[in-house]
C-alpha cells in the first residue's frame, strides 16, 4: 500500500524533503508519489501541514 497526495496539496515541499526514498516529486499543481518506490513509511503524511497525504486503500 502506497501513500497518495490529494488536491489539498499546497506545494510547500515538506513531504519531498522528508521522504527517505526520494519518491515524491513536483507535479502539475501538486506533489506526486511514485507508488512503485513508496515504502509506506508515512513520513510524508506526518509533516504535511494541510493533511493532504493519506495511505491508499
Amino acid at each position: 500500500m502506497a501513500y497518495k497526495i490529494s488536491d489539498e496539496c499546497i506545494m510547500c515541499g515538506a513531504c519531498e524533503e522528508e521522504c527517505p526514498t526520494g519518491c515524491i516529486e513536483s507535479g502539475d499543481g501538486q506533489y506526486i508519489i511514485d507508488k512503485e518506490a513508496c515504502i509506506d513509511c508515512g513520513s510524508c503524511a506526518g509533516v504535511c501541514p494541510v493533511e493532504a497525504i493519506s495511505s491508499e486503500e
